[in-house]
């Protein structure tokens, strides 16, 4: 009978610990009294038939002859058997990942050529790919929030693990203040949940100038510029972005507003008249002041018209000011006045007929918009403030109430007494 032959083995490598089964085939092995990987005996086998002997390999290293012993000798070295290396796990970027899985997770080690698995706390990973001896890419696989144990088997045998953290999908339920200018700049705070570890804010997709993870529930963020309208804000972490679907809304409004005009520009310093501001980006506004005193109350009609109430205020001009998210606008001048008032009306008499010339002696009387004879208009030159002329309209014989009326209100009445010419 001839020695035995080794023709192949199955597989060919294995961990240097040792201890896992492989299969030689080849000729002559009946009767095998050994089988030597290098100078090692197996630590166990068993022959099937002259062609088939399953053996447990001891530990080694590097290369080494595989061989069979039977008392017709020793097979010659032509089969070879590699032991390997057990890899070895330094870091994995990046560590955390949402619950969902699907993020790319690079591992960097050792000896990770030959990896047949990567496991997250036993889970297979979607996906693995080695990239060299020292870097696998794997698809981390869906798992509950928490720590997971990360590792990599190879024919070496299984690493060490590391940890990578799970993070729950953040969400944002409120923002406040929920609107600003469109120029930027406002900071806004933002609650809902799971917004440790933020790396991003968003405003329609751009980024927040900066913004600072105040806990878990809190974020303070600085809104970027935009134009003008709602924009969705989310936050991104490790564990995803939040609301993608149903995201919270911040409305950028135009620009500072500009006021054109305000009418009337006068009223009385008691307040209580209705003016018509008008301008570009009125919409939205929050206040509206008369030299810093607020409307006693104001209407937004539309971005470009507004109303206003009139609040109390002494004598002189006021700046008016319309404030909106997007600041406040520039001042157009409103000017008080004190309600008019007769002391004397020169001549007190007159002739029924008209074109009679008076002068109405007073107060306050600059604004002057109408002079009246018991209820009769009469043309008027406004003199100064404390005088105005007017003259007398036809009227019956007898007393007539004269008045003056302002954009400050209707002044008290004085007597003229129209007497009628002689009869002939």
């Amino acid at each position: 009978m001839a020695a035995p032959v080794v023709s192949s083995i199955s597989p060919n490598q294995g961990p240097m610990s040792g201890g896992n089964t492989v299969t030689l085939t080849g000729t002559g092995f009946s009767g095998a009294t050994a089988v030597r990987f290098g100078g090692n005996s197996a630590i166990s086998f068993t022959v099937f038939g002259s062609t088939r002997i399953v053996a447990v390999v001891p530990s080694g290293a590097g290369v080494v002859n595989v061989t069979v012993t039977t008392s017709e000798g020793t097979s010659a070295q032509a089969v070879t058997y590699t032991y390997v290396a057990a890899p070895s796990l330094s870091s994995l970027s990046p560590d955390r990942g949402p619950v969902s899985g699907g993020i790319v997770v690079t591992l960097t080690g050792a000896n990770l050529s030959s990896a047949t698995a990567v496991r997250f706390d036993g889970i297979a990973a979607l996906s693995s790919t080695v990239v060299s001896a020292t870097q696998i890419s794997a698809v981390a696989p869906a798992h509950a929030a928490g720590s997971a144990a990360v590792t990599v088997t190879t024919v070496g045998g299984t690493s060490n693990s590391l940890t990578f953290s799970y993070v729950l999908e953040p969400s944002v339920t409120g923002l406040t203040p929920a609107q600003g200018p469109a120029s930027g700049g406002t900071v806004v705070t933002l609650t809902g949940a799971n917004l440790s570890g933020a790396t991003a804010v968003r405003f329609d997709g751009i980024a927040a100038p900066t913004f600072t993870v105040v806990s878990a529930t809190e974020i303070s963020a600085v809104t970027p510029a935009r134009t003008a309208g709602s924009a969705a804000v989310t936050v991104t972490t490790p564990g995803g972005t939040s609301n993608p679907e149903n995201p919270s809304m911040y409305f950028y409004y135009a620009a500072v507003p500009s006021l054109i005009s305000v009418t009337p520009t006068s009223g009385n310093t008691a307040g209580g008249t209705v003016v018509t501001i008008t301008g570009t980006g009125l919409s939205g506004a929050t206040a509206v002041n008369f030299d810093g005193i607020a409307a006693a109350s104001f209407t937004v009609g539309s971005s470009t018209v507004l109303t206003a109430v009139t609040p109390a205020h002494a004598a002189g001009a006021a700046a008016v000011t319309v404030t909106t998210p997007g600041g406040t606008g520039n001042p157009l001048n409103y000017d008080y006045f004190d309600t008019p008032t007769l002391s004397a009306v020169t001549p007190t008499l007159g002739p029924t007929y008209a074109g009679n010339t008076v002068t109405l002696t007073g107060t306050s009387l600059t604004t002057t918009t109408d002079v009246r004879f018991d209820g009769a208009a009469a043309s008027f030159t406004v003199l100064s403030p404390t005088e105005v002329t007017a003259v007398a309209p036809a009227g019956s014989a007898g007393p007539a109430t004269v008045t003056v009326v302002t954009t400050a209100g209707v002044s008290n009445g004085l007597t003229y007494t129209r007497v009628a010419g002689p009869g002939i």
